[in-house]
């Protein structure tokens, strides 16, 4: 969390601050504005009512910008006012599958493809105008597929490159599944971020008796593609961490993989410790839970699920039964993604607020200043353990 100091920032604005949130991410949009609005009235510089500041306090940087469709099911992006000079952040989520638009008197609920071309068609409507684009696109689009084996496409890096022939100087994503894809965008920039501080202070605050410390917690890898993950929270927290990895039978492809066979653990005993089960996302959530189920065959205390995304695709009624059977204590995500509504409801849930960071991440960029000062977590992590191992 910034301070007053923190937010004190003297450099010049790239240009004035531009929001455009896309309806599908129109909430947070709001949210993270409501934010900027506040700390740049709070804001008391010297050279605040000078030119190079023009616009710099606003009641609102949110722009007007809607993607209308014809009844054929084509459409186009409008901006509603102008943004010539502007430092523009379009903010997009391409997991929210609650929209919808009609096609031939059908109702089609807006796919991955459709959210990424509306945003398209917004980068379009700018026409060049602005001083600067940046998208932020928390959930990156098309990144499980972000290498190629055999005759496959490579989408994630195509959608990048996409994006910047069209004149996208940054993206700004979080937890993107192999940021390694941004070697498809060498001159362009890249930033990737990640909610560990928001996980970390979600459960301090949701659940009694949390304590961060290695007689008590242990954090948990699902699988090898997490270990990243879990080694900075483990070492950050001076706690231990285990790992599973996935026994896959390769004789067989289900569903476009070759489906698990068994999860094998490596680590420590994690007898009577809280774990955190850490990964970027939820997808079906089938691996998640058994990992969790067989955390508790093994005596361990109360487990925590934290992913930045939580798409539930097959629901939540499986989360529901191993809640009910006490193989799994609580889950937590981000707002960083449209959750389907009774996810919000269930007393097994806890959202990790993220749009006090996003608006701080736009403040920083804004004024093209290093995101390092908003990037690393480690001084914040280290007072809230402080904190909690004081009480």
């Amino acid at each position: 969390m910034q301070t007053t100091k923190e937010r004190c920032i003297e450099t010049i604005p790239v240009g004035p601050l531009g929001l455009i949130a896309l309806d599908s991410h129109k909430e947070l949009g709001k949210k993270v504005n409501d934010y900027l609005v506040s700390w740049r009235q709070e804001r008391n510089h010297e050279h605040k009512n000078s030119l190079s500041f023009q616009g710099y306090e606003r009641d609102s940087y949110l722009i007007n910008a809607e993607v209308p469709r014809f009844g054929s099911g084509e459409a186009k992006g409008v901006i509603r006012q102008s943004v010539r000079g502007a430092d523009l952040y379009l903010l997009v989520d391409v997991c929210n599958y609650s929209m919808t638009y009609n096609l031939c008197g059908y109702t089609n609920h807006m796919s991955p493809d459709d959210h990424f071309q509306d945003l398209k068609r917004i980068i379009a409507a700018v026409g060049g105008k602005a001083r600067r684009i940046n998208v932020i696109m928390p959930f990156l689009y098309e990144s499980r597929q972000h290498k190629r084996t055999g005759r496959e496409s490579l989408d994630c890096a195509l959608a990048l490159k996409e994006l910047s022939d069209m004149g996208v100087s940054n993206i700004i994503t979080f937890d993107a599944h192999d940021p390694r894809v941004q070697n498809s965008i060498p001159l362009k920039g890249f930033d990737n971020f990640f909610p560990t501080y928001q996980f970390l202070k979600a459960l301090v605050k949701n659940v009694p008796d949390f304590k961060l410390d290695n007689d008590h917690l242990m954090i948990i890898s699902p699988d090898e593609g997490a270990m990243s993950r879990a080694v900075y929270f483990s070492n950050i927290l001076g706690v231990d961490m285990g790992m599973f990895y996935k026994r896959r039978d390769y004789s067989t492809v289900v569903n476009g993989k070759n489906p698990i066979v068994a999860h094998e653990f490596l680590g420590d005993s994690v007898e009577g410790k809280d774990v955190v089960i850490i990964d970027d996302m939820i997808s079906s959530g089938e691996s998640m839970l058994d990992v969790a189920r067989q955390l508790k065959e093994r005596k361990a205390g109360r487990v925590f699920v934290c992913t930045t995304y939580g798409l539930f695709t097959d629901g939540v009624a499986k989360f529901d039964e191993y809640y009910e059977k006490g193989w799994l204590d609580r889950v937590i995500t981000t707002n960083l993604n449209y959750r389907i509504p009774e996810l919000l409801d269930r007393p097994y849930y806890i959202e990790a607020n993220m749009s006090k960071y996003l608006a701080s991440i736009i403040d920083i960029i804004n004024h093209d200043v290093s995101v390092e000062k908003v990037r690393s977590s480690n001084e914040k992590i280290m007072d809230l353990m402080k904190k909690v191992n004081e009480q």
